[in-house]
């Protein structure tokens, strides 16, 4: 079986590319290259430099035929969609629109969407549950909603197979941004940290977890809205306090105020993946810390 990873050159995509691999798929790997960089595909994918909003895709869809689709490629930063939410709609909906064009056209037999729990704004009850109702804070937010809605329609109106993969906050190796990865790169450069206020909460969720679950949704029966989450609620100071204690490196960090388009509280129940998936986090947080910060320190040569 051949799979198609739209932003195969991420942070995530790249553990899924593996996941893949490791699992015998043949895969197709496409991203443009923005903030991906291709040294990460493994090298026994096949490696496409192209955009999804572009027309280009449809002649790799015409000539690879691939049988699934896990569309990650995405624009991710919050603070950039408020900043630039052109650019961040063409990324997230119209690229979204345009793969799920061409995987109806070429007749894929599921299509996996990667979506955020940004989606939910600030809930009104914890944890959040698949049907909770949508309140995005942020245009990254909404472009995730507005994507959602696409691919429904697409099983509704084509019957184009999905299943939209709600996902927490994805942290792990080689990630360039996220809260986790700039508390590192800070610490070790002898710089105080940057906490935005630090009571506020987020459910963290392995990258390598991530993978396997994209995988588990791919193959599986199920279709429809599933929360990719640890279902832990943990502080950013209590994160903080983690990474202080796993690097041996006190830092005071410098305490900011949150800003207007972020989340205060999020942790999202898993027991719908558990249930219908199959699928359960095999990480805790604790042990993710661990593996990250040794892979940081081979990287570095610290």
């Amino acid at each position: 079986m051949k799979v198609l990873v739209t932003g195969a050159a991420g942070f995530i995509g790249s553990f899924v590319v593996q996941e893949l691999l490791d699992h015998q798929f043949s895969v197709v790997a496409l991203d443009n290259l923005s903030n991906g960089k291709k040294s990460r595909v493994p090298r026994n994918a096949t490696f496409y430099e192209a955009d999804i909003t572009n027309s280009e895709t449809e002649r790799i869809f015409e000539l690879e035929k691939p049988d699934y689709v896990i569309h990650l490629a995405a624009q991710t930063s919050v603070l950039d969609s408020m900043e630039n939410p052109i650019a961040d709609c063409q990324a997230n909906v119209l690229g979204t629109l345009n793969t799920l064009k061409y995987a109806n056209q070429f007749n894929i037999k599921k299509c996996v969407f990667a979506s955020s729990a940004a989606v939910y704004g600030n809930p009104s009850a914890l944890p959040v549950e698949e049907d909770s109702k949508l309140s995005p804070l942020s245009f990254y937010g909404l472009s995730k909603v507005s994507a959602e809605n696409y691919v429904r329609l697409y099983e509704k109106m084509f019957g184009l197979k999905s299943c939209i993969l709600r996902f927490s906050n994805v942290y792990g190796p080689n990630q360039e941004s996220g809260v986790i990865s700039s508390f590192l790169h800070r610490i070790y450069k002898k710089e105080a940290p940057i906490i935005h206020n630090g009571s506020q909460t987020r459910d963290f969720i392995y990258v390598k977890d991530v993978a396997a679950a994209c995988l588990t949704a791919l193959v599986s029966h199920e279709t429809g809205v599933f929360h990719i989450s640890s279902g832990i609620e943990r502080t950013i100071n209590e994160v903080s306090k983690l990474i202080s204690h796993f690097t041996n490196i006190e830092i005071e960090p410098i305490v900011k105020e949150l800003d207007a388009a972020e989340i205060k509280r999020s942790v999202l129940s898993n027991e719908k993946a558990k249930r219908l998936l199959q699928w359960e986090p095999f990480y805790s947080l604790e042990e993710g810390l661990e593996e990250i910060i040794q892979s940081f320190n081979i990287d570095n040569k610290l």
